[in-house]
C-alpha cells in the first residue's frame, strides 16, 4: 500500500484524488458538519459521535446507493485504523465522488489524540 499523503493533501488514485484529515483537522469540520459520514470498518468497534452510515468498506461499491447520489457531495469516511477507509475512498473516487475525505489513522489517532470513540 502506498505511503499516505499528509493530511489535507489531495492523493491522487485511479479516477481521481481524495483527502486525508488528521484527527484535530477533523475536529474542526465537525463543529460545523456539512458532510456525509460514514464508518467502514468491519466488525463494529465503535463509531465517532456523528455517524451517518455504515457502510463496510468492502461493499462500498455495491452500496453506493446509500451514499448521497450528488458526486460533489463531501463524504468523510473513517474505520479502526484508516486502511479499510482508504481502500473504500480509493472505492468512491472510482465510482466518481470527487469529495472524498479520509480520517487518518481512524478511530485509534483519533483516541489518541484525546477524543471519545461511543461503543452500543
Amino acid at each position: 500500500m502506498p505511503a499516505a499523503a499528509p493530511a489535507g493533501v489531495p492523493l491522487r488514485v485511479a479516477g481521481g484524488a481524495y483527502s486525508n484529515v488528521a484527527p484535530q483537522q477533523f475536529a474542526e469540520m465537525l463543529k460545523n458538519k456539512d458532510f456525509f459520514f460514514v464508518n467502514t470498518h468491519i466488525p463494529y468497534e465503535g463509531e465517532i459521535g456523528p455517524t451517518d452510515a455504515f457502510i463496510p468498506f468492502d461493499q462500498t461499491t455495491r452500496k453506493l446507493n446509500e451514499y448521497p447520489t450528488d458526486k460533489n457531495a463531501k463524504i468523510v469516511v473513517y474505520c479502526r485504523s484508516g486502511r479499510m477507509s482508504d481502500i473504500a475512498a480509493r472505492e468512491l473516487v472510482k465510482a466518481g465522488y470527487t469529495n472524498v475525505w479520509n480520517l487518518d489513522g481512524g478511530m485509534i489517532a483519533w483516541e489518541r489524540a484525546g477524543y471519545a470513540i461511543v461503543t452500543k
